[in-house]
This record gives C-alpha cells, sequence and structure tokens, in this order.
C-alpha cells in the first residue's frame, strides 16, 4: 500500500498503542479514520483522529460499514481486548454480539475459539469485506523488541540457565495457542498464561514464588500472523513484575511490542529488572 491511499483504518482496543499507531500513521502521511471499541478505548482518540465512530468490540458489522463507508482498504487492529470477559456471563450481554458476530462465534467458531483461531477468522472475514489487516507494527516498528540486553544489567548465571529451559517451552505454549508467557525459577515451570492474561499470571506467578528472582519469558511462535495479537508489554508490565519479584524479562526479538520502549527500558533499569531479547 502506498501513501497515494488517503484514507487508513484503525480499528482500537485498550491501552497505549492505538494512539501511537495513529501518530505513526498520520507521521506518514495518512489521514486516520478510526473506530474505537466503545468503553475500552481511549476517549482522547476521538479528537486526534480525522475520523471517529465508537462501536462494540463484539459489533463486527459496525466496523465493516464503517470503514467501508470511509473508503479504508486496509486498517490496523490493535489494543488490548480482555477475552476473559466472553466468559463472563454478564459481560456478555454488556456487550451484546450483533448478528455479524453471533454467525461467526456460534458457527465457525463453535469447535475452535482460540485466539488463533478467533483472530484468524476476523482477519479473513474483513478482507471479504475488501478491508486488507495490516501487521501491528508497520506504523510503530521502533517499539519492537531488539536482539541482545537491552538494560545496563546482564543476566547473572542463574537467569541463563532459566532463559535456556524456558525459550522452547514458551515458544511452544504460543504455537499451541494456549498463550504469549510463562514464568521460570531455578528451571521450573511456575506458571503459564492462558485466558486470563498476563498480568493475572504475573500476579499468580507472585503468590507462587514468593522467594522472587524469577524469570518471564514471553514469545510469538515462528509462523505467529504479525496482524493480530502481537505479544506486547508495557510499563505497568514492568511495574507488575517488581512488585511480584521477578528479576529478568526475555522477549522474542523482532516479534514482541515494547510499548513507550526508551521509557520501559529505563523503569526496567530503575527497579533492577534484566530485559533480554531472544531470537
Amino acid at each position: 500500500m502506498s501513501p497515494m491511499t488517503r484514507w487508513i483504518g484503525l480499528i482500537a482496543g485498550a491501552g497505549e498503542l492505538p494512539e501511537m499507531t495513529m501518530r505513526g500513521m498520520q507521521a506518514r502521511g495518512y489521514s486516520v479514520a478510526c473506530v474505537g471499541m466503545r468503553g475500552i478505548c481511549d476517549p482522547k482518540l476521538k479528537e486526534l483522529s480525522q475520523k471517529f465512530c465508537y462501536a462494540g468490540a463484539l459489533h463486527l458489522g459496525k466496523w465493516f460499514r464503517k470503514l467501508n463507508g470511509w473508503g479504508c482498504e486496509n486498517a490496523v487492529l490493535i489494543g488490548k481486548v480482555h477475552k476473559v470477559n466472553i466468559y463472563d456471563p454478564i459481560q456478555m450481554i454488556r456487550m451484546w454480539p450483533d448478528i455479524v458476530t453471533a454467525r461467526l462465534w456460534f458457527g465457525t467458531l463453535k469447535h475452535n475459539r482460540g485466539d488463533a483461531a478467533i483472530l484468524g477468522t476476523l482477519a479473513d472475514t474483513m478482507a471479504k469485506q475488501g478491508i486488507q489487516l495490516m501487521d501491528q507494527t508497520t506504523f510503530i516498528p521502533e517499539t519492537v523488541a531488539d536482539e541482545g540486553v537491552m538494560t545496563r544489567s546482564q543476566p547473572t548465571e542463574a537467569q541463563w540457565a532459566d532463559i535456556r529451559y524456558g525459550w522452547s517451552k514458551v515458544q511452544s505454549v504460543s504455537r499451541l495457542d494456549i498463550g504469549q508467557s510463562i514464568a521460570v525459577h531455578k528451571s521450573t515451570v511456575i506458571a503459564v498464561e492462558a485466558v486470563e492474561g498476563t498480568d493475572r499470571m504475573i500476579e499468580r506467578t507472585g503468590q507462587l514464588c514468593r522467594k522472587g528472582a524469577w524469570t518471564m519469558l514471553k514469545a510469538a511462535h515462528d509462523q505467529h500472523d504479525m496482524r493480530i495479537d502481537v505479544p506486547t508489554v508495557g510499563l505497568r508490565t514492568i511495574e507488575l513484575l517488581k512488585e511480584q519479584g521477578a528479576t529478568c524479562l526475555v522477549l522474542q526479538a523482532g516479534k514482541v511490542i515494547m510499548a513507550e520502549k526508551p521509557k520501559l527500558i529505563e523503569l526496567a533499569d530503575k527497579f533492577g529488572i534484566t530485559i533480554v531479547g531472544q531470537k
């Protein structure tokens, strides 16, 4: 896609990444038409975008109508959406899916509702509507994890041992569509991320490993679709790791987004948390 295409779509969930992506789009000469997930996205996106509307996270029909009406042939879907809400009947009533979403959920996705299946089906459905989803890092390449040690502190021998032990395991967890993170201490897997998300896994690890000094590893598998659900860490991740006793964070180089990357590394240095980018 060339900058000759005036309008580009942004479907925004929670967190800082939608705003960062929007600014990256605008810096490259695009006008941004944003669909903000109601009750989830940052309200400031309404003022920052050239066109804007709210739509429910489960109102895919409105997403398609608005983006097509605005002439958007390409879009980025980015920002946090808590999948755990789907399994809460009260939250499901509040989010009430439209007919397009319901047909996918109770039809195409009836027998496989893993993240890869859900998001892959979403991307395919959008393509049929004439909207191509783009790599989530297209407009924020500077946020992607680098290879090597990114903090001032270097991993200890014990941390390197946990990295070697855990690296293939976290990639397997991701490949099996279970989650994107694991926690390791003394060559033992303490916790595995599942539907609850990274933050709750960190909290659970802190409860299980009260002595601290544990390592979190986050990765995507080799065939991960970078248009959807790219593994992400942010300032809150670092704060939680500190609160729960972690001393090392390992990220897959080139496959994990580090929101507010310079501030994130600075905060990790302040807290004595080593960050390593692993291939």
